[in-house]
């Protein structure tokens, strides 16, 4: 999504079933759109070419480890004592470090489904339970947030509510009792 314009960009798509891949659909792939399916246009080779959500890259530490430290190794016991005492092991730490990156388009955030929601006096008032948009610009025009962890209650909040949203937080211009004020959403009503 774009932050400032609140025009879904791309969707991210869950491929497989057992090893699971998430893939990065630009919306002009989307064929047409239902409540229960969303049709891409082109084929599942198409779909595999695209760019995983999710890159992780292996990258050389900074400083270098001897070669003999890459295996594990003990120290006598810590007590002085002979038998069996209390041994120490060591993992020696990995030649390389771990680094994901997410593969969103620069200046987009991705906005996932359980999202905190912030109201301007720093409530957490619920969580994104799915985003509404109008069909024919592809624009957010409302938010979908549930709170409550048995009873669920739904509200639809206005886009033009936001303030600021980041991947894993959204914030809005208006105070939690206001949100207090709207109606129960229910999606067939």
């Amino acid at each position: 999504m774009d932050p400032k314009t609140k025009e879904v960009t791309h969707i991210i798509v869950r491929e497989g079933f057992f090893f699971t891949e998430d893939k990065v659909v630009p919306m002009d792939l989307i064929g047409s759109v239902t409540d229960e399916r969303i049709a891409l246009q082109g084929s599942k080779e198409h779909l595999d070419e695209l760019p995983d959500y999710e890159e992780t890259h292996y990258v050389p530490r900074d400083a270098a480890i001897d070669d003999d430290m890459n295996t594990l190794y003990w120290n006598p016991p810590v007590d002085g004592w002979g038998g069996y005492g209390r041994y120490a092991f060591y993992y020696p730490q990995s030649q390389y470090l771990r680094r994901t990156e997410k593969n969103i388009p620069e200046g987009m955030v991705a906005l996932a489904e359980g999202a905190k929601v912030l109201a301007e006096d720093g409530d957490q008032v619920g969580t994104i339970e799915t985003l509404i948009t109008d069909p024919k610009d592809e624009r957010v025009t409302h938010l979908v947030i549930s709170s409550g962890l048995l009873l669920k209650e739904r509200k639809m909040i206005p886009a033009y509510w936001l303030s600021s949203v980041n991947d894993d937080e959204v914030h809005l211009s208006v105070e939690s009792r206001l949100l207090d004020r709207l109606p129960e959403y229910h999606p067939e009503g």
